[in-house]
């Protein structure tokens, strides 16, 4: 989708899509020139990010390290900067966040049917997780032959943040940058006015269960509403456990987090979801504001 500028109200909203999600940038403005000029910019770094960083894209830093056949990769400093957040998370999250385990994919469909794998597939890709085993000594990564990384797990909340810093530079005006339900709020708006944001009712298209005021930080949500799979009465969320791999049951339905940057916001709103039936317990020993579904 091309980039669509409309008008909102008062304000003026840039949408298009990228990462597999409809993603909107609101702009507390009158001028229509320049909002159409900013939303061009956070198309464009947007897209710029999703090139470099998605492993569907051949070529790029992420395919060359998966394809290195257990060989060293060089690497620049934006992706060294990531990879360290995945270790720093790794480490945090006691091996729960970890982002070898896109590998778990290939036996785990997450569309809503009842075809459940076993747990002798589960255990053999096991021996292709583990970001233990991997040799990184920035700038150097050294992959074991067999083994992939996927920054998904936080890629589109790093977008979120990197727009979020582009705009700063370049606009005093308040903005609400909207990556599929990863959003950030910079900026005081005319009026002193929030912005309204709604979080969706699990397994309800198109209905807000809560209704938020956002004046500054960012909310990620983590939960099963559209990918999951169910059979005889267990519901199996995507969030899977590295460490099993197998997804974490008696996890509430969603989990809404308010952290300053939307990539700290969506780590804790993951690891709420890993806890499982602990997530609130997790999340209050946080300090933070937090909404959880069950």
């Amino acid at each position: 989708m091309d980039l669509e500028l409309k008008a909102h109200g008062e304000d003026w909203a840039v949408r298009f899509r990228a990462m597999a999600s409809p993603c909107e940038v609101l702009f507390d403005l009158s001028e229509k020139a320049q909002a159409q000029w900013l939303g061009e910019q956070v198309h464009q770094e947007t897209s710029r990010i999703e090139q470099k960083f998605s492993r569907y894209v051949e070529g790029n830093i992420v395919h060359r390290i998966n394809h290195s056949g257990g060989q060293p990769v060089e690497v620049d400093a934006e992706t060294a900067g990531l990879l360290n957040l995945a270790d720093n998370f790794f480490q945090l999250s006691q091996g729960r966040f970890d982002i070898t385990s896109g590998v778990l994919r290939r036996i785990w469909r997450f569309d809503g049917s009842d075809r459940i794998p076993s747990r002798k597939q589960a255990k053999a890709l096991l021996e292709k997780v583990g970001w233990s085993r991997v040799r990184w000594d920035n700038p150097v990564i050294t992959l074991p032959e067999g083994m992939e990384i996927d920054l998904g797990g936080f890629g589109k909340e790093y977008a979120v943040d990197r727009a979020a810093v582009l705009l700063a530079e370049r606009t005093q005006a308040s903005f609400l940058i909207n990556f599929g339900g990863d959003l950030r709020a910079v900026g005081e708006r005319r009026n002193q006015r929030p912005w309204s944001v709604g979080v969706e009712q699990p397994g309800v298209a198109d209905k807000a269960e809560l209704k938020l005021h956002l004046t500054q930080g960012a909310l990620a949500t983590s939960g099963d509403a559209n990918r999951y799979l169910e059979k005889n009465g267990v519901r199996y969320p995507h969030i899977l456990n590295p460490r099993t791999g197998w997804p974490v049951l008696k996890a509430p339905r969603s989990v809404t987090v308010l952290a300053d940057t939307c990539t700290e916001a969506g780590f804790l709103a993951t690891m709420a979801m890993l806890q499982g039936r602990k997530a609130e317990e997790f999340l209050a020993d946080q300090g933070g504001k937090y909404w959880v579904i069950r």
